[in-house]
């Protein structure tokens, strides 16, 4: 017997156990305000940060939540970027990056195409996260770099405690200046401030944010 049923219904009917079953697998991993992570973007998070490593996508419970976390902390950025009307990078800019990863650590085009195919993600998710890298460097750099100082007293502190001794232990015999060291002491120091008061930043703004895990995605 012939169906009476008109061909959308049909069609309809049979895409429905489909769009059932993506439903329940691209559950909501984490909520950040009124923003959501679900395990799609949390499954290829792993993936894209693993290729980009040259290691084992880790999905242990662990290893998914550390993601996560940083996944937390990209949505935070990401919003003061928009509300804040920061200076972004273009796209473009990632291009010779990009190329140069490509060249050190494929040897053809062909295994590079493989390796992608293997971890199951694209040649824009890559892009994508060598974009968002970039981002964030910019984003502390302009936020936070202008208001770090280190003091002369800091780097001479830290010349005499840290650095003279093991210069002294591998070369005894060799004169010594604190003038030979203080550009490096001063980005180390420097950068260490500016680590901090990020940290800082994204916990004060964590407060504020109502940020939810939802436990079944971590399993």
């Amino acid at each position: 017997m012939k169906s009476t049923l008109p061909s959308r219904i049909v069609l309809a009917a049979a895409l429905l156990p489909l769009c059932l079953v993506a439903d329940i697998i691209d559950r909501i991993a984490v909520s950040v305000a009124n923003r959501v992570i679900t395990t799609s973007d949390l499954d290829r998070e792993v993936r894209v940060t693993a290729f980009l490593n040259g290691v084992k996508p880790d999905f242990t419970p662990a290893g998914k939540r550390a993601t996560a976390e940083r996944m937390v902390e990209q949505k935070l950025i990401r919003n003061e970027l928009e509300t804040s009307r920061y200076p972004v990078p273009a796209a473009s800019e990632v291009e010779p990056e990009f190329e140069q990863f490509k060249q050190k650590y494929f040897k053809s085009g062909d295994e590079y195409r493989r390796a992608l195919a293997d971890l199951g993600i694209t040649e824009d998710d890559v892009k994508a996260e060598l974009l968002w890298q970039r981002t964030l460097l910019l984003f502390i750099e302009v936020r936070f770099r202008p208001g770090v100082q280190v003091t002369d007293l800091e780097v001479q502190d830290y010349f005499e405690k840290t650095v003279a001794p093991v210069a002294r232990a591998a070369h005894p015999t060799v004169p010594l200046s604190l003038e030979d060291y203080r550009a490096e002491i001063e980005q180390k120091l420097s950068g260490q401030r500016v680590d901090e008061e990020t940290d800082r930043w994204l916990q004060q703004v964590r407060r504020r944010t109502e940020i939810v895990f939802h436990p079944e995605a971590f399993q």
